[in-house]
């Protein structure tokens, strides 16, 4: 259950925290704290909902749903939080605290004489407090400058009741590392890399709904806050650049990826059921061996590992192409940079299969009517031959330029040490497939 304020640019708040419960499998309910009216601009309006309406509605829902696990987030005033910290007590409810302050855009969304209620009154009664670094010093008057003294505050916080804080460090210099203290606990770090995302409205909110999510699920403590931690970095990559402003986090990104690449698995694995049943396509293979891959779509094809390929390739077995391994993702580098650095020009095309570069193959994609585009190895300026990797991305680019778009075909005649090599491109690895077993056919 969440007990906060609604957001109506659906960044943040209830909106936040439901579509956190649903993407992490638990149900979400929800007492509605105050409705702001809000963008990615910021907030214009307040309007606080009557104490006695939060308490209907946090009554209504444990009356007869429950809750595993119960969030605050925006409390806004000390008669909410009053009424709040009774129904907790009384109903015994495991309680994630974000104490939601300002908004990120400078907004308060709690009133200054309520910052007692919180502390005296609800934090008691907390199994974890999740603030951020502005919020732990307004909590507990200690300046954090340093991971040290995010556990100085955390560890003053348990003091002030509650089983457990967790400092976040998105505001400190360097990289964010988070801080758990609990009550008998040791110290714990969580440590991340910094994102260069604008799309981090609702970022505490998810943090604490997940951990919310995943504490109503049964996990420890210590591994909530490690997933919930993963959970956000994932929503704050993958956010959504909507507004003017700040753009909200995406908290559907990590079911967003997994449907995804479910479908391009799927995909692969149909191609190399298609590859492995035609006879002749040996013939396509050149002394590297034959490999085909496939990428997840925009925004989440980011490098190598968000492309499927077969690892150890493909090879000659009586007479027709074998995989060598069921496909995986993160396991094609040549091929997957060349389809990467296709997709720069055209995200359409998302897959690609190497075969080998003859004057007979390119004679036959001409009479199939395949879109031809090349480039000469030999002419690799000497800093893209220095750079690992950049020489695919450089040649695809090339060939592109040559053709006008990404052809079906990009290929080269090689150099010292350099293999002549074709690549088919198509929307998908069963189009990929079929490109090249029509190929094989007109030989």
């Amino acid at each position: 259950m969440t007990i906060a304020g609604s957001d109506s640019g659906g960044g943040a708040g209830i909106e936040a925290d439901v579509k956190t419960f649903s993407a992490l499998g638990v149900h979400g309910s929800v007492a509605i704290t105050a409705v702001t009216a809000q963008n990615t601009m910021g907030v214009s309006m307040v309007h606080e909902v009557p104490a006695d309406v939060v308490r209907g509605q946090i009554q209504a829902v444990l009356g007869d749903i429950g809750s595993d696990c119960t969030k605050t987030g925006m409390l806004y005033s000390s008669a909410t939080i009053k009424e709040v910290s009774s129904l907790v007590e009384s109903y015994r409810l495991k309680l994630v605290i974000d104490p939601v302050m300002v908004a990120k855009s400078g907004a308060p969304l709690l009133r200054a004489d309520a910052r007692e209620s919180l502390i005296s009154s609800l934090i008691p009664l907390a199994e974890v407090v999740t603030p951020n670094l502005d919020e732990a010093e307004a909590l507990t008057g200690i300046r954090i400058t340093s991971s040290e003294e995010s556990k100085a505050a955390a560890w003053r916080i348990v003091d002030m009741g509650a089983n457990a804080a967790v400092v976040k460090g998105g505001h400190l210099k360097g990289p964010p590392v988070d801080v758990l203290c609990s009550r008998g606990g040791r110290p714990m770090e969580f440590g991340g890399e910094r994102l260069p995302s604008g799309t981090t409205h609702g970022t505490g909110c998810t943090f604490s709904a997940a951990l919310t999510a995943l504490l109503a699920k049964g996990a420890p403590l210590g591994e909530a806050v490690r997933d919930a931690k993963e959970f956000v970095a994932s929503a704050m990559e993958f956010g959504l650049p909507v507004g003017k402003g700040i753009g909200p986090v995406e908290p559907l990104s990590m079911l967003r990826i997994d449907a995804e690449r479910w479908k391009v698995f799927s995909n692969m694995v149909d191609a190399v059921s298609l590859l492995e049943s035609t006879e002749g396509l040996t013939r396509l293979s050149p002394e590297c061996q034959v490999n085909i891959a496939m990428s997840l779509p925009p925004p989440y094809a980011v490098d190598t590992d968000s492309v499927c390929g077969i690892p150890g390739r493909f090879h000659a077995v009586g007479g027709r192409l074998h995989a060598m391994f069921c496909p995986a993702f993160g396991s094609s580098r040549h091929v997957a940079r060349a389809l990467l650095a296709a997709m720069g020009h055209d995200d359409r095309v998302r897959a690609s299969m190497n075969i080998r570069c003859s004057k007979d193959i390119l004679a036959a994609a001409k009479k199939l009517g395949y879109s031809i585009g090349n480039y000469d190895r030999s002419r690799e300026p000497a800093e893209v031959k220095a750079a690992e990797g950049a020489s695919i991305l450089w040649g695809v680019g090339q060939a592109i330029a040559s053709a006008g778009r990404v052809p079906d075909i990009v290929y080269h005649t090689g150099d010292i040490g350099k293999e002549p090599m074709i690549n088919i491109f198509g929307s998908d690895a069963v189009d990929v497939a079929v490109k090249a077993i029509k190929l094989s056919r007109l030989l």
